[in-house]
């Protein structure tokens, strides 16, 4: 394309274009933003719009597609929703002024990360952007949100913990240094499974120079080490980033970003990405929804704020006793003084966004009604003030300490914009009488002006005959007189013509004349004013970002505290105690969401006991679909719950701080990532065993069952004896499993104890009671769990022969066996000498005594070997048996 052939606005384009080569850029051509080229193209596809041509000076003409100014929102946020940055040049001059080529220039770029359209955003949840920066040492990460403010700062050392942060903030866009991009992470992979924007920005966004200058310019700040960054070198870096980022992005000052806040990921629980997907805490594993999670259950929020906040809770759990202590006596307090809770409640259900409010205020792109909304929501401060101030709990009280009624900005409002204002700030109605003497007096000459004309109308239609003269207007000829054609030979010489229709015809006069002069005017002075008087009291209440930041926070935190309060009181949960001892007691435990979930049947409640001691690690067994998943879940939820400072579902509860709680509950491949069922489970696994400490809080399902049988035992087996054992890990562990030989391991390895999930049976049927009680399970029941599925009758009887076949040759028949003579082993109980070795004990098949096998037996280091290694070898002499008897 040679540019020189372009006409002069396309040139423009093209101009505009190369400065924003990564983004669509929307051109602003009179009612319609325009596309053209390869943008053209693109959103005609993705948009589903009509593509045309525009005559551009090539021999071709270019392609163009437009959407209309009025309604750009809805089409904008289609595109950035895909992934696609938008940049807005938008015409700086009126048209009609304009000599030569209207001025236009780029206002704003708009990302997924950086979007701030109310039509877009989920109000429940934040929209973040992340920043990261790779570094030989580790990852620097800054998460912001543009639309309320918060901006956040860290710095991790691992890939997974990195990971952990993405999938705590789901980011809606993520910019980071050509380093990361390059790191070996799989990018695409990213985008797919977090379903997020990444792009890697220019080296100058990461220079340690600029970062410090645009922080310490931003927070009017000497030195970093009042912003507590000090000790984060690297999350400075992504911070500056984040920062120029938005400045770039946003062209505006970003007066709303107040504070940063610098954390250490040590100072919650962690949870990382497996155990956040399978406790489905924000989201369900299958649909992605809300409903079905635990963030389902405990939100009874009032407001949008108190929904993030509520969701942050829930990511981020507490570990320090009196941080949680202080959060479950304000819900308790809450508990005991019902009425003014509810009270409250009323008074929050009003509030709307404040934070989100407030940020368009400062972008200056907050309507009329979006300040009636702000003056309504602060109507209500006042009352929760009050209410809160009479509670005792510290939490509740500095909720009120914080909480600033801002009854000078409520009353600005007030005074100043009428109650119903139209949406567009352009066509007036925006200010109340009385409130400026100039629009006064503007609006009474309107007014006035329409009541002369009407008199003028009455007085020529009087003084001419004409019984249908009327007094009209349009913005083309302005005021005028209509007299339809049966009554035009009744006109007087002093009536001017100015327009001819097939009906009728339109004159003027100059006593109208001096009246359009005088209307006309007064309108255009008045909506001028207004929007000028309605920009002044914006501003002034943008001047106060940092007042109503805090109050939005104060109010978040209280509609969090009312809404904790409220679900414990409607479900029956209780203040659990909180010990820094590691014992996790609970009486008649529920699962939160599946009791909620329930219609019909009563959720049937379970104990749980875990220490550090006798009880480090439970081992329950029982058939598929008996209730073992949800139990174990249950006890992570309770947990989590306690230590986020709700109260919990059971009758009594004692729980010990958890540092971390760890999941490997379900199966599946990653296909993205070309691992098998069994890779993924062991990479949990070994992320697991690597990373747990003896606070941790582990919940196992079926270890080891993506393999064969005798591996998947030997795997099982070495990892109980790797979490019981005090010396390697020694953390409380919930291990189900379906292989009934661990259950041998309770008496032989300290801290392992037998539970089981109760079953009744009644003939060949059986019924699922849902209870854990103590003792291992001594049969699968998994003929009868195929019948209750639905298997047919013609499997299920054949699968009854089968079994019957192959029970003296099934390998668990003698696992018991081997279970005693390898913990004995392990334990140097016994030392067995070849001649005290059953060997019929050991096969699965009558043999005779073999010297060679004997003699292998005699030579084994036997106090060297580990349990597995000593199961591992009576199974390949077993098998060694087995095929000689057969070649016998």
């Amino acid at each position: 394309m040679v540019q020189s052939q372009l006409s002069p606005m396309m040139q423009h384009y093209m101009e505009t274009k190369k400065q924003y080569p990564d983004c669509v850029l929307f051109y602003r051509l009179g009612d319609f933003y325009e596309m053209f080229f390869d943008d053209a193209l693109t959103v005609s596809k993705e948009l589903e719009i009509t593509l045309t041509g525009k005559e551009c000076g090539l021999p071709e003409r270019a392609p163009m597609c437009g959407v209309p100014f009025h309604a750009v929102d809805s089409y904008l946020n289609r595109l950035v929703q895909k992934g696609y940055k938008v940049a807005i040049a938008e015409q700086m001059e009126d048209p009609k002024q304009a000599k030569g080529l209207v001025k236009r220039e780029v206002i704003r770029v708009v990302t997924p990360g950086t979007i701030t359209s109310a039509q877009a955003l989920d109000e429940t949840k934040n929209n973040y952007l992340m920043g990261i920066v790779c570094t030989d040492g580790g990852y620097g990460v800054s998460t912001a949100d543009i639309s309320t403010g918060d901006f956040l700062v860290t710095e991790v050392s691992t890939d997974r913990e990195l990971f952990d942060e993405i999938n705590k903030f789901s980011p809606s866009e993520i910019i980071c240094n050509n380093a990361f991009y390059v790191s070996g992470v799989d990018i695409e992979e990213l985008k797919n499974r977090y379903h997020v924007a990444v792009s890697a920005l220019d080296s100058h966004f990461f220079g340690e120079e600029s970062c410090h200058k645009v922080l310490k310019e931003h927070f009017r700040v000497g030195s970093l080490s009042g912003l507590g960054l000090e000790d984060y070198g690297t999350g400075i870096i992504a911070a500056g980033a984040v920062m120029q980022y938005m400045y770039e992005t946003q062209k505006s000052t970003l007066e709303h970003i107040t504070t940063i806040k610098p954390y250490s990921t040590g100072q919650f629980m962690i949870i990382d990405t497996s155990t956040r997907r399978n406790l489905e805490l924000v989201e369900t594993m299958r649909e992605k929804q809300k409903r079905g999670t635990l963030l389902w259950v405990l939100d009874k929020t009032k407001t949008a704020m108190g929904a993030r906040l509520l969701r942050a809770y829930i990511e981020q759990p507490l570990i320090h006793r009196e941080e949680i202590i202080a959060r479950q006596s304000a819900v308790e307090e809450l508990n005991m003084n019902y009425i003014s809770r509810e009270e409250i409640r009323e008074y929050l259900n009003p509030v709307y966004d404040l934070e989100r409010l407030i940020g368009r205020i400062s972008y200056k792109t907050a309507n009329p009604r979006d300040l009636i909304s702000f003056c309504n929501s602060l109507e209500m401060l006042p009352y929760i003030k009050r209410l809160l101030g009479e509670f005792s709990s510290p939490l509740l009280k500095a909720l009120a300490d914080d909480m600033d009624p801002l009854e000078d900005l409520f009353e600005l409002i007030r005074s100043a914009i009428v109650e119903e204002p139209p949406i567009t700030l352009r066509e007036g109605g925006i200010i109340r009488d009385g409130y400026n003497e100039e629009a006064d007096k503007l609006r009474a000459a309107k007014t006035e002006g329409k009541t002369w004309l009407a008199e003028l109308e009455a007085r020529e239609r009087e003084k001419t005959g004409i019984k249908g003269l009327k007094v009209k207007f349009n913005k083309v000829f302005g005021y005028y007189f209509e007299v339809t054609n049966s009554f035009k030979n009744m006109v007087p010489d002093y009536f001017v013509r100015k327009q001819t229709l097939t009906n009728a015809e339109r004159f003027t006069t100059d006593e109208l004349k001096q009246l359009e002069e005088i209307i006309m005017g007064a309108e255009d002075k008045l909506v001028s004013l207004e929007y000028d008087l309605f920009c002044e009291v914006r501003d002034h209440i943008a001047s106060q970002v940092v007042r109503i930041q805090k109050t939005a926070k104060s109010i978040a935190g209280t509609d969090v505290f009312c809404s904790l309060s409220t679900v414990a009181s409607r479900r029956n949960y209780v203040k659990p105690a909180i010990n820094e001892k590691g014992t996790i007691s609970i009486k008649n435990g529920r699962h939160p969401v599946v009791e909620q979930m329930m219609r019909d049947d009563l959720f049937v409640a379970n104990d749980t006991y875990l220490d550090n001691g006798k009880n480090r690690l439970s081992v329950i067994t029982g058939p598929n679909m008996a209730g073992k998943s949800t139990y174990m879940r249950q006890v992570a939820l309770i947990v989590l719950m306690a230590q986020l400072g709700s109260f919990v579902p059971a009758d009594e509860a004692d729980i010990g701080i958890c540092d971390r709680i760890f999941t490997r509950v379900g199966a599946s491949d990653d296909l993205a990532s070309g691992q098998s069922t069994f890779m993924v489970e062991m990479t949990e696994v070994a992320n697991i065993l690597r990373n747990a400490t003896r606070n941790s809080l582990l919940v196992l399902d079926e270890i080891g069952r993506g393999t064969s049988t005798f591996d998947g035992l030997s795997i099982a087996w070495a990892v109980i004896e790797h979490i019981s054992s005090p010396r390697l890990l020694g953390a409380k562990t919930l291990f189900a499993t379906h292989y009934h030989e661990l259950t041998e391991l309770e008496g032989t390895i300290a801290g392992v104890k037998n539970y089981c999930i109760a079953v009744k049976e009644q003939g060949d049927d059986i019924v699922f009671l849902r209870k854990i009680v103590r003792g291992g399970a001594d049969k699968s029941y998994g003929i009868q769990v195929a019948k209750l599925a639905g298997v047919p009758e013609s499997v299920i009887l054949r699968a009854k022969e089968i079994a019957e076949e192959l029970s003296n040759a099934d390998i668990t028949a003698r696992a018991k066996e081997i279970a005693e003579v390898s913990a004995n082993i392990a334990q140097r109980k016994v030392v067995p000498k070849p001649d005290e070795v059953d060997m019929q004990q050991l096969t699965f098949f009558d043999t005779v005594k073999d010297d060679d096998i004997i003699k292998e037996l005699s030579e084994l280091e036997i106090n060297s070997m580990t349990p597995v290694d000593a199961m591992n070898t009576l199974y390949r002499l077993q098998n060694k048996l087995k095929n000689r008897w057969k070649d016998s």
